[in-house]
């Protein structure tokens, strides 16, 4: 984890800034490394990053992606009490308290200018809820909580296909289908889901009463990836027609082995049926590092399954090696 985390130190993707959700995904797995390493530069590269960034979120203020950023900021000040940390955030989500978007989730910009303007895709569950449920955490105010768990379900509303237990992207994969026929479910989307899924879960009171319903979910999709996964232990990109897309991929097998193992450790998945899953993903994401620490078989930036180089790398695929990894020592290697 240590060596994979200082080569993307040491290689920032120039392309995206550093308030960009492919980069807040990786502060993600690097403040769980920050758990596990005895080096304190993990920590103090994340503080150094959240300086540079005055501690604010990506400038769209609405879009869930500008969003991310602010788990990590929670996290730190978690430890410090720096008001500073999450002044920017706080004053953003007031905002939008104050200033609420309707619920019209159609993925279309002709017809819905606004639909990035709501959590309507579902890679947006990893990256805003979170966030809204880790400064409720911090601030011991509930509002941001509840808005983050109602507006879960809305999207979960549209989005979740209560038979395949499994995510559409997005409205406009409503009605595409796969070459064998099969509907369209993308492995990182749903990566980016039973992600959210676990930090929702962690951020959530043992005693809330949505927490029930947010249990179910995550064990109706853990039950449904599990079952799909490869020989090999990877997840393909199309996670109902793997055929037609036969590449490694390490950014959704990533996000599954974190979900998946994160259930065993917290009991709510049975550790005998599923630990043999997460070990075969951890194998085969340790596959994917290079002697370096480069993380290889990573998806480029999209929305829908496709073919692409087995060399890409990209920062949100560290992030979830590092997020399972972290699970994995909790499992015990």
């Amino acid at each position: 984890m240590e060596r994979v985390a200082d080569w993307q130190l040491a290689h920032p993707a120039p392309k995206w800034k550093a308030t960009d959700w492919h980069n807040a995904a990786f502060y993600a797995g690097v403040m769980a490394l920050v758990e596990v390493s005895p080096s304190p530069r993990f920590r103090e590269a994340m503080v150094k990053m959240g300086e540079g960034n005055s501690w604010k979120l990506g400038e769209r203020v609405y879009h869930a992606d500008d969003h991310a950023v602010g788990q990590t900021y929670a996290d730190l000040y978690r430890a410090t009490r720096d008001a500073r940390m999450i002044g920017p955030m706080r004053e953003r989500f007031d905002s939008i308290l104050a200033h609420p978007k309707d619920d019209n989730l159609l993925f279309d910009g002709k017809k819905n200018p606004g639909h990035t303007d709501r959590w309507s895709w579902c890679d947006a569950l990893f990256m805003s809820p979170p966030a809204w449920a880790k400064l409720a955490q911090v601030t011991g105010e509930a509002k941001y909580r509840e808005f983050a768990v109602a507006k879960w379900w809305v999207t979960s509303d549209y989005l979740y296909d209560r038979d395949e237990h499994l995510y559409f992207r997005d409205s406009s994969i409503f009605p595409k289908r796969e070459k064998n026929g099969a509907k369209v479910f993308w492995a990182r989307g749903n990566g980016w889901v039973l992600g959210g899924l676990v930090r929702m879960l962690q951020a959530l009171p043992a005693d809330h009463p949505a927490r029930g319903r947010f249990v179910q979910q995550f064990r109706e999709m853990s039950a449904r990836i599990a079952a799909l996964q490869n020989a090999d232990g990877y997840w393909r990109a199309s996670l109902l027609d793997p055929a037609s897309y036969p590449m490694q991929e390490s950014s959704g097998t990533g996000f599954f082995c974190y979900g998946l193992a994160w259930g065993i450790n917290e009991g709510l998945l049975d550790r005998a049926h599923y630990e043999p899953v997460v070990r075969k993903a951890w194998s085969a994401l340790l596959a994917c590092v290079k002697p370096d620490g480069r993380l290889t078989h990573v998806q480029p930036v999209g929305f829908t399954p496709v073919t692409f180089d087995e060399n890409s790398t990209e920062p949100y695929g560290v992030g979830a090696f590092l997020l399972a990894g972290r699970e994995m020592i909790r499992l015990g290697q």
